[in-house]
């Protein structure tokens, strides 16, 4: 544990004070949504601006910011290039986005798609996968919540983690995705901003060649460029991005709510602001040996490393004030954005769709809010037992990894055969899983991702059957 940088006032005072803010701009902003189509979409209106700073935002995670060290300082140089290889996941999306604006021109969550491509049983293994998925996404940025508020205010974990997720249920809670979107765009300019002062101090502290000395005689496995572990987690970590993209209710929904023609534009230039953001954070992470900084606790590299460069700055108490501002706001981007998504599944596709219960127009807003909250108590209730960040996220590795292949065939191919591409689904699933236990997190996603594909190509040439070109309505 390392030794507090602000007192336990100052960071309840930080996070309540952004908490009313982004609560007061979601109220503001929630006006909008007077449709539960204005709530769930923003109205389809989203420009390339607003639409490329959410879906950046969202994708820094706190993962990003406070696991991208920790695979630094484990993987060396190979772990901060595996996490930004989850950036190809977006750039990749951009040209999905077009064919599904195509496919699905009324369409509302990916859930959609996989009823239209892939039957009920498909849809409902879909709908698997994406909660257990979802869950463990939220869980972990919600872990890692309480581990930065107990590392830099010396908060409880409990306290800090209810108080990070009752703040974001709140303005996701009075806004729906206008609030997410709005909220994300300032985020993402104070995650930016954030960022590149913090690696500005850390390089202007560092001498680069005692640095590369000190790592080459101290701990020479860092720069590695063959390291089996390694490299299997640049391969691993980025069919979880892919996996985590194609198929997440998160992406959808924002293809959906953009204009005409400015989903494909937003997600290429998200990825591409992405991409470095990782590699920067591992960077905070490799100094810590050659800046004499010992490392107790791996979960939290990031914030001790930051902490002790901006205090050497002469810059105090404001080094943990300025760390947790950037950090709070790369989880609150995430956390709104799947409380968001997984709330629209649950209504749209499990209560208006499974269960064919009617969703009225009037008491849309009643409905979504109760909806919400179960989604924030029942992730507190995961994230109590304070798991390690790697465990609870990347147990999901081999679910989403095995959804690539259906996804890409189920928009560009004409046809396939569903029973062998939902096999593959569960075996992919299955196998990966086994993997993860038995040979470690770092091939997961690569057996869930092989074994899907294999099945997935196989359904292309096997008795394929043609896909019904009839889009979803409203």
């Amino acid at each position: 544990m390392i030794a507090a940088s602000i007192s336990a006032s100052t960071g309840w005072a930080i996070v309540i004070g952004l908490g009313v803010i982004w609560v007061l701009l979601g109220l503001y902003w929630g006006r909008k949504a007077q449709t539960s189509e204005g709530f769930i979409l923003a109205g389809r209106n989203v420009g390339l601006s607003l639409g490329s700073a959410t879906a950046m935002a969202t994708w820094v995670t706190s993962n990003t910011t406070m696991l991208a060290p920790v695979l630094a300082l484990t993987l060396g140089v190979w772990g901060m290039v595996a996490y930004s290889t989850a950036s190809f996941g977006l750039l990749l999306f951009a040209p999905m986005a077009v064919r599904i604006c195509k496919l699905l021109p009324a369409g509302h969550t990916a859930g959609d798609f996989f009823r239209l491509r892939y039957g009920r049983v498909g849809w409902t293994l879909f709908l698997l996968i994406t909660m257990l998925y979802s869950l463990s996404w939220l869980v972990s940025m919600a872990i890692a919540g309480g581990d930065l508020l107990e590392a830099l205010a010396g908060i409880p974990y409990l306290q800090g983690m209810t108080l990070i997720l009752v703040v974001c249920v709140l303005y996701t809670l009075f806004g729906g995705l206008y609030a997410v979107i709005g909220t994300d765009f300032i985020q993402s300019l104070i995650i930016l901003v954030g960022i590149v002062f913090i690696g500005g101090l850390v390089a202007a502290q560092l001498d680069f060649d005692l640095a590369y000395e000190h790592i080459r005689t101290q701990q020479p496995s860092l720069l590695k460029f063959v390291m089996p572990a390694a490299l299997l987690a640049v391969f691993n970590n980025m069919l979880f991005g892919f996996g985590e993209v194609f198929h997440n209710n998160v992406w959808w929904s924002r293809a959906f709510a953009m204009r005409p023609g400015v989903a494909p534009k937003a997600f290429f230039l998200s990825g591409l602001l992405w991409f470095p953001i990782p590699i920067a954070a591992g960077f905070i992470a490799l100094a810590a040996g050659p800046l004499g900084i010992n490392i107790a606790e791996s979960n939290q590299t990031g914030p001790l490393v930051a902490t002790t460069v901006m205090e050497n700055a002469g810059l105090g108490a404001f080094a943990g004030v300025v760390i947790l501002i950037v950090l709070f706001c790369s989880m609150a981007s995430s956390i709104d954005s799947l409380l968001a998504a997984t709330s629209d599944l649950l209504l749209k596709d499990v209560h208006g769709g499974l269960l064919k219960r009617e969703l009225p127009e009037r008491g849309f807003r009643k409905i979504t809010g109760t909806v919400i909250l179960i989604v924030g108590a029942l992730t507190w209730l995961l994230a109590a037992p304070h798991w390690p960040i790697i465990e609870a996220l990347f147990i999901s590795g081999p679910l989403v990894a095995s959804l690539i292949w259906p996804v890409i065939g189920g928009l560009f191919w004409r046809g396939l055969n569903r029973p062998l591409v939902l096999t593959g689904i569960v075996l992919g699933c299955t196998l990966g899983v086994t993997a993860y236990f038995t040979l470690g997190w770092f091939t997961a996603s690569l057996v869930g991702a092989a074994v899907s594909m294999l099945f997935t190509i196989a359904a292309r040439y096997i008795a394929p059957k043609p896909f019904a070109e009839n889009a979803v309505s409203v």
